[in-house]
């Protein structure tokens, strides 16, 4: 897949290094990242996925002594550049963390807040977003009698489902998924499963996770990182069922990670 194809490619990461002081973390990668499909990022731990995870959208910033090189292209624009916004890269590029994090509001409040930071004021309007957000997320019907509840009082998987609604209420075009499902129940993270399928059609979903079950259900493209490095990447049958690289078969077969 070419980088340069901005009909196919929603993300262009090119000889992207990322050291914190003096530890190499990611080490000259290139990928393009194919939009409306999930692309699941795979490898061991300490390997670099969450941190190529948030660069996309500048989630790294604050670390202390961070230094990156090369370039991450979102729709034509370098979002590494001095010059980004980032609080507009970040409503074009929403996150869902590892473990839910409602924020300590109610329900409601906690899907409004982002559209009200970027000039939303209308109740009518804030209301349909709040709706549309929770169905979606298939949660509408199960809170839509307590909206005015604490959001604490969720379920986890509930919480998560709702964080989901949270970053889809401000209308990104990608959302990253930091091990979005690993606090929760089985059935839980099946739900989160089923809906981010139901939104790839309108969104370019980026997923890191550690289970390599997870990474064959739901992934259409595949990215393995091994100590900071690309290893290999391609539609996730090629990467599952042809494996070019000796160290994703043997990643694959449960060898290591």
């Amino acid at each position: 897949m070419s980088s340069n194809n901005s009909d196919t490619v929603k993300i262009a990461v090119n000889n992207f290094n990322l050291d914190i002081g003096t530890n190499e973390i990611l080490k000259n990668i290139n990928i393009a990242i194919p939009k409306t499909q999930i692309t699941v990022i795979i490898g061991p731990s300490g390997c670099g996925k969450s941190t190529l995870l948030k660069s996309m959208n500048r989630m790294n910033d604050l670390i202390e002594d961070l230094r990156y090189e090369g370039e991450i292209v979102i729709d034509g624009q370098n979002i590494l550049s001095k010059e980004t916004d980032v609080t507009e890269l970040r409503k074009n590029v929403g996150m869902i963390a590892q473990s839910p994090n409602p924020l300590p509001m109610s329900i409601y409040d906690n899907i409004s807040y982002g559209p009200k930071i970027h000039g939303f004021r209308d109740k009518k309007e804030l209301d349909r977003i709040v709706e549309n957000a929770l169905k979606t997320v298939g949660l509408w019907e199960e809170v839509c009698d307590r909206l005015k509840d604490p959001a604490t009082k969720l379920s986890l998987g509930q919480q998560q489902r709702l964080c989901l609604a949270r970053t889809l209420a401000i209308e990104p075009e990608i959302i990253l998924c930091d091990e979005t499902t690993s606090a929760l129940d089985p059935i839980s993270a099946k739900h989160i499963e089923t809906e981010l399928l139901n939104l790839k059609e309108d969104y370019t979903i980026v997923f890191v996770t550690h289970i390599l079950r997870q990474a064959k259900r739901i992934a259409d493209y595949v990215v393995f990182l091994y100590l900071g490095e690309l290893i290999e990447h391609g539609p996730a049958d090629e990467v599952f069922n042809n494996p070019k690289d000796p160290r994703t078969k043997a990643y694959l077969e449960g060898l290591f990670g």
